[in-house]
């Protein structure tokens, strides 16, 4: 009697694990474009969570949450927006200038400039490349329809699905994050909960590493690109390059992810070669490239792995591994990946766990 009860409760057991394991593969499919999404809430939710608390403590009660998640939600979206729209107000500035570009050359054809005879290299075969695609109205028409065919077309329409996608993603980001923030204190409570089921106090401190970790990849990545980006926007303007403030914005953005800054000081470079300034296109290289090897070789791993004790090969790893991954959304999930690794494999081999307090 007693075996047949025991086998009963066998069976329901792992009928509900069953079942459980089913709808949770049910719910991950249903919602499966919108985990970036939930993702993108939870680790902006962890990371500016010392700052909600402060403000929390100010003003407490359950009318003043609801209004600082909405003013936290709504201060992200303008964070957000406002750049975007001045980077397309400048490039519909800037499309004009093109379109004159593109009649010129259609007219009268685009002669060498002088600045490629001054190239330290290469300015042979450019120089013949131009002259002889672009010399001849001929040849410049003749290039100009490769950009006009059904290929570009098609091209094109996959970047504006792509962009309407994303905007929908942050839209769910925007709405899931309002709910985070304002609730956050009894979801947090439940995931405690459910930790301690599952997984027993190593949970807490895995969810308290990961914490740490994000926040650490945000000032690494984020705080560390923005500087890099004033730094070089200043040496931008110095130099002479055009739209300076504008570059310098888009270089605060690349610089967050590793080894992408480079390409905004190609770009600079180009923009100064047109001006036939070879010299100041070889300075913003050479600074660009000074200013990226220090934050990226001593700043970054002190601010992404100090606090979780994440060796600067697995910060790397885990940022590199991420995007590839999952794209940007992998800057912070990677390394909070390799920080919980690390912890796991520290507590398997007997090293004393990094002690942390709270999220």
């Amino acid at each position: 009697m007693d075996n047949e009860i025991v086998t009963r409760e066998r069976v329901r057991r792992m009928t509900r694990i069953g079942l459980a394991v089913l709808l949770a593969g049910l719910g991950l499919w249903i919602a499966g474009a919108f985990v970036p999404a939930l993702v993108w809430a939870v680790v902006i939710t962890v990371a500016i969570d010392p700052l909600r608390q402060r403000v929390v403590q100010r003003w407490p009660g359950d009318r003043a949450r609801t209004w600082l998640a909405a003013i936290g939600t709504t201060a992200l979206a303008l964070l957000v927006v406002i750049p975007l729209i001045l980077g397309i107000a400048e490039a519909a500035r800037e499309a004009h200038d093109v379109a004159t570009w593109v009649t010129l050359a259609q007219t009268q054809g685009l002669p060498v400039p002088d600045w490629v005879s001054h190239l330290p290299f290469g300015s042979h075969v450019l120089s013949n490349w131009w002259q002889e695609n672009l010399s001849t109205p001929e040849r410049a028409t003749l290039q100009w329809q490769h950009f006009r065919g059904a290929e570009w077309v098609a091209r094109t329409r996959l970047i504006g699905s792509n962009v309407l996608h994303r905007a929908v993603i942050f839209g769910f980001t925007l709405l899931t994050l309002f709910f985070l923030l304002r609730d956050r204190d009894a979801i947090l409570t439940q995931c405690r909960h459910a930790s301690d089921r599952m997984l027993g106090p190593p949970g807490e401190r895995v969810a308290l590493l990961a914490a740490l970790s994000i926040r650490g990849t945000i000032d690494g990545l984020v705080l560390v690109g923005i500087g890099e980006g004033v730094v070089m926007a200043v040496v931008y303007l110095a130099l002479g390059v055009p739209h300076a403030l504008l570059l310098g914005a888009l270089t605060a953005v690349a610089a967050m992810i590793p080894f992408g800054a480079a390409l905004m000081f190609a770009v600079a470079a180009l923009l100064l070669l047109a001006k036939s300034s070879v010299a100041g296109a070889i300075a913003v290289v050479v600074i660009g490239l000074v200013v990226v090897g220090i934050a990226d070789h001593f700043i970054r791993p002190i601010l992404i792995g100090g606090a979780t004790r994440l060796p600067f090969l697995w910060v790397l790893i885990g940022i590199l591994g991420g995007v590839e991954a999952f794209g940007l959304l992998g800057l912070f999930v990677g390394p909070a990946t390799m920080a919980v690794l690390i912890m796991l494999w520290r507590d398997f081999v007997g090293e004393t766990h990094v002690e942390t307090t709270a999220i």
